[in-house]
């Protein structure tokens, strides 16, 4: 089933300003809400509230809508039992739409926070043994784990989840795809990069996910998709430089680039016509069925599409209100 979600920046916004944002999200119709769990912004200019408080107030204001980090990284600033614990409590003020956004995170927040950044394939070690430990927590029984990297001694959690929970693991290149595939329940990566990219990704994902005897066609694959709606397409791209340059420079998620100045000081060489390239920037309501189309078209389910603002909350009525509903025909079967 087609979703559509709406990307919550505690990056960009104060969090009782975007919890109000969350919540005309929930009533204009959207299915999920994906929300930045980092310890620093990607600008200066930014903000940096903890998302798991801010799930905690949003849950019960909101009455239909998925919530989820998206993503956490529960391997170094997060030990994995609190994201078990965490993720647990969450689904008791929202039952059966509480989701787990899992990944290996960027120095920007892990460094930052505290001064460790193993490389790439440590880190997605780490990864495969924090899921093992939520997902043998969240069964609700005692837990001795004893890996490489991580233990548990007799723990317990003795409020588990009321619902199920399932963990969607970030991927940005055909390899993790298959790590996705192969621990996840769903995959989750981001727009603006080659067709090719992508078809090699949910190729691998769904290999992975069968030889780990799994049905591929019942889990979610997530895309996020950068997307400005409305009469000022100049303010919109602007505010997409100010808040959210950084995320267009590959090395900020894998170098040790632990600042928002230095975010933003790599961010420097990203211009409005990088933005416009990698996203749909248009007040035409074709154009964004048209580039939404091209992501479903590749086999991902869930649509969720970022924008920078100024006006949120009317970009979040508009967007539901125009372009959505001429997605959701087009793809009715």
């Amino acid at each position: 089933m087609l979703q559509f979600g709406w990307k919550a920046g505690t990056e960009q916004y104060a969090p009782v300003e975007l919890m109000e944002y969350a919540v005309a999200a929930d009533k204009a119709g959207y299915d999920w809400i994906d929300v930045s769990d980092h310890f620093n912004p990607w600008s200066e200019e930014g903000q940096s509230a903890f998302t798991w408080t801010w799930l905690g107030a949003v849950a019960p204001q909101t009455k239909q809508i998925r919530l989820s980090p998206g993503v956490t990284c529960p391997i170094l600033r997060y030990h994995p039992a609190i994201i078990a614990q965490a993720a647990a409590t969450l689904s008791h003020f929202a039952p059966n739409r509480t989701g787990l956004g899992l990944g290996t995170g960027e120095a920007l927040n892990e460094f930052a926070a505290i001064g460790e950044w193993p490389g790439y394939a440590e880190r997605r070690s780490r990864l495969a043994e924090a899921i093992a430990i939520i997902r043998g927590l969240w069964s609700g029984e005692e837990v001795n784990y004893k890996g490489k990297y991580y233990q548990t001694r007799k723990a317990k959690l003795f409020t588990p989840p009321t619902s199920p929970i399932p963990i969607v693991i970030s991927a940005l290149v055909p390899h993790s795809a298959e790590f996705a595939g192969h621990y996840g329940d769903g995959l989750w990566t981001f727009g603006g990069k080659k067709p090719g990219l992508y078809q090699e990704m949910i190729k691998n994902f769904e290999a992975a996910a069968r030889n780990a005897g799994k049905d591929p066609s019942r889990m979610v694959r997530i895309i996020e998709l950068n997307v400005g709606y409305g009469s000022d397409m100049d303010a919109t791209i602007q505010q997409q430089l100010k808040f959210w340059a950084g995320t267009y420079i590959p090395a900020l998620f894998d170098q040790k680039i632990y600042t928002p100045a230095m975010s933003q000081e790599n961010g420097e060489v990203v211009g409005p016509d990088t933005v416009k390239s990698t996203g749909c920037f248009s007040p035409n309501i074709e154009d964004h069925v048209k580039f939404a189309q091209q992501y479903i078209d590749m086999g991902f389910d869930c649509l969720i599409f970022h924008n920078p603002g100024p006006d949120q909350k009317g970009f979040i009525g508009a967007y539901a209100r125009d372009v959505l509903p001429r997605i959701r025909s087009n793809n009715t079967r």
